[in-house]
C-alpha cells in the first residue's frame, strides 16, 4: 500500500509539474483556436472582403449542391446560406457546437463528420466546394489529397474555391524555411503556404482548370482589418477577453510581430478552379 500511495503521489506531482511547465492553456493552443477563444470570428488570411470575392466568382445559385471543408464556427456557411443553395453539407472530422447550432436551424443543411481527405461522400455528389485557412497547414502531399477529394466529388463544370496563405515569388527557398519556421513555431500548427504559382500548378496537377485567382494583404491582426472583418462591437468584445487573459495577449502579441515581420513575405492568395466538363 505504502508503494501505490507513493507511485500515486509522484504521479501527481509529475502533473502538476508537467503542468507548470506547459503552463497556461492559451500558450499552447493552436493559433486559429486560440484566436476564436478570444472571440475573433473571421480567421481568414484576407479578410472577408476576400471570402465575399471568392464565392462571387463561384457563382452559386439556388440549383447548387454547396460543400465545405472545415466549416470553423460557421462564419462562411452563413454567407453560403444567404445564397440559399439545393443542398448544404459541411465536412469536419470535430465539428464545433456553434457549427452544430446554425445546421440545425436549416432544413437544406446537414454536417458529416470527416476528414477532408476521406469525405465518405458519392463521387459528382457537388457543383461548389468551398475550403478556407486549411489548406495552408497540411504538407502537401495532404494538400493534394484533399483537392482529389475535391475533384472526386465534383460534377463536371463544379468549382472549387479556396482562401489560403501565401508567399512572395521572389523569395528564395532559405527566404521560404524560415518563413515557414517562423510561423509554426508561433502559431504553434505546422505552416505551409505556398506561391500563388505553386498553388496553381497543384490544383492542376489533380486535372482542375484555374479561371480565377485573386490576392489580398495577410493583414490578419492589423487593427483596420479586424475593425473591417469584425465590426465595432467585435472588436470591443476581443479587447475585454484579451485584458482579462495575460497568457493570451502575450501570445497575441507574439503572433502580430511575426505577421509584421514577415509583412513582405505573406499574402492572402484566393483560387476558383474548375472541373473540366469533359
Amino acid at each position: 500500500m505504502d508503494n501505490i500511495h507513493e507511485t500515486n503521489q509522484a504521479n501527481e506531482t509529475g502533473a502538476r509539474e508537467r503542468g507548470k511547465r506547459l503552463g497556461p492553456e492559451e500558450s499552447r493552443m493552436q493559433g486559429h483556436w486560440l484566436l476564436a477563444k478570444i472571440g475573433k470570428t473571421v480567421l481568414r488570411p484576407g479578410g472577408l472582403e476576400m471570402t465575399h470575392r471568392i464565392l462571387d466568382n463561384a457563382h452559386i445559385t439556388d440549383k447548387d449542391r454547396v460543400v465545405e471543408f472545415g466549416p470553423g464556427v460557421g462564419r462562411t456557411a452563413k454567407f453560403l446560406f444567404g445564397k440559399n443553395p439545393e443542398l448544404y453539407t459541411g465536412v469536419d472530422r470535430e465539428p464545433r457546437e456553434e457549427m452544430r447550432k446554425l445546421v440545425a436551424e436549416h432544413p437544406k443543411a446537414n454536417l458529416v463528420s470527416a476528414d477532408a481527405k476521406d469525405t465518405g461522400l458519392p463521387p459528382e455528389s457537388c457543383d461548389v466546394i468551398v475550403g478556407e485557412a486549411m489548406l495552408t497547414m497540411q504538407p502537401d502531399a495532404a494538400k493534394k489529397a484533399i483537392m482529389e477529394e475535391a475533384f472526386r466529388i465534383l460534377a463536371p463544370g463544379g468549382r472549387y474555391a479556396i482562401h489560403e496563405m501565401g508567399l512572395d515569388s521572389s523569395l528564395t527557398d532559405e527566404d521560404i524555411t524560415r518563413v515557414k519556421k517562423d510561423l509554426s513555431t508561433t502559431i504553434k500548427v505546422g505552416a505551409r503556404p505556398l506561391v500563388a504559382k505553386e498553388w496553381v500548378k497543384l490544383l492542376e496537377s489533380v486535372g482542375f482548370e484555374v479561371p480565377y485567382r485573386t490576392h489580398n494583404e495577410m493583414a490578419l491582426l492589423k487593427p483596420r482589418r479586424v475593425l473591417a472583418d469584425e465590426g465595432i462591437f467585435g472588436v470591443m468584445r476581443i479587447m475585454k477577453n484579451l485584458l482579462k487573459n495575460k497568457a493570451a495577449r502575450n501570445r497575441v502579441k507574439k503572433m502580430r510581430a511575426v505577421f509584421k515581420k514577415h509583412e513582405k513575405d505573406l499574402r492572402a492568395v484566393g483560387f476558383v478552379a474548375v472541373k473540366p466538363t469533359a
